[in-house]
This record gives C-alpha cells, structure tokens and sequence, in this order.
C-alpha cells in the first residue's frame, strides 16, 4: 500500500466530521512533496504555477479591500487615490514581491519543484499586475482582458466599496463588489501603445 492509500485509511478512521475535515488536511499537506512522485514534473510545476497565480490575484483583491476598510492599513492607499497615479511598472513589482516574499518562499519546505512553480506563479503576476495597474492609470482602452478596467474605474468615479480587482476582476464577480459602469465614455483617456505606460 503506497502512501497516498495509507494516510486516507488514517483519515477515515476518524468519525467526528470536524476532527476528519483535518486529517484530510494533513493528508494533503503531507502529500504535498511526494506530489513529484506521481505526476511528471512538468504538470506538478504547472499546477503550483497556476495555484499561485490565481492565489496572488486573491490576496491581491482583500488586501486592496482591507486598504478600504482599515483607516490604519489604508493611510498610504488614501494618498494613492488623492494621487490617482502608478509609481511606475518595476517599482509597483518591487513592492509585490517585497511584499509577499515569504509567501513565496513557503512551498518550498515541501518541495524544490512545487516551490520553483509556485514562486514562478506568484512573480509572473506580480509582474503582470503590476502592469496592468500601470496600464489602467494610464492607458487602460488597453486593457483587453476585462470587459472594463475595474481599477480605472475604482479611482475615476471614487469607488470605496467596489472594484477592488487590478489585474483581474475574477473575484469582484465572486465576491459580489463588481460594480458595471459605462465604459468607455467620451472623457476617457483615449488609447494608445500598450508600451505607452511609465516603467519606472
């Protein structure tokens, strides 16, 4: 019996529906680094890749939430909207990985491989959002994406409760925050290059 089979009869042996929910989390997480030995390592680097891809948009969403909700947390992000400028592309990516290196670095006490899809995930959006934001305060008819750049929109029409997305608005949809505007109207800054942002 291999150790996949051995960890889920150690998880079913549990009856309390509570106290299974967690064995069968720690089945997973010790499963984690032996994930190399049943698939072909293209697919496990892949699938960490995409995991953290689509996690990085997600703490992306609420801690752009939390910015809104928290006075404290928010203080930097209130001159951001008094600004309604990017720093530019290489310094918003400087701040997104500073800011969730650690993050980054976890998957890695599982597996070098996971942890090598995972970190390439989470730095290609950061690379990616970091764009897009640029993008949307500058040149958003460009943002191809999204039927509307959620995050032009947040800043142009001072939206404190909605549109917290900036590379995706996958979970302004899901979590019930996008708000649909006109778009684009007359006054909106009218497109130009996709190289037509500041990079630093």
């Amino acid at each position: 019996m291999g150790y996949f089979q051995i960890c889920l009869v150690f998880a079913k042996i549990f009856h309390n529906n509570r106290m299974k929910q967690w064995a069968y989390w720690l089945v997973f997480t010790l499963h984690l680094p032996f994930m190399k030995l049943l698939m072909p390592q293209p697919v496990v680097f892949a699938i960490s890749f995409v995991a953290a891809f689509v996690f990085a948009s997600f703490v992306e969403y609420w801690l752009h939430r939390l910015m809104h909700a928290s006075p404290k947390v928010g203080k930097r992000h209130r001159d951001h909207h008094r600004r309604n400028e990017g720093q530019g592309v290489l310094w918003e990516f400087r701040d997104y990985v500073l800011g969730s290196a650690i993050a980054m670095a976890i998957p890695f006490i599982f597996s070098l491989l996971v942890g090598l899809g995972w970190a390439s995930g989470a730095i290609f959006y950061a690379a990616f959002s970091a764009y897009a934001h640029q993008l949307q305060h500058e040149n958003p008819r460009r943002c191809f994406w999204m039927k509307m750049p959620v995050h032009y929109v947040h800043h142009k029409y001072g939206m404190w409760h909605h549109n917290f997305g900036l590379g995706v608005d996958w979970w302004d949809h899901i979590f019930g925050t996008y708000k649909p505007v006109e778009w684009p109207v007359e006054d909106d800054i009218p497109a130009d290059s996709m190289q037509a942002v500041r990079w630093w």
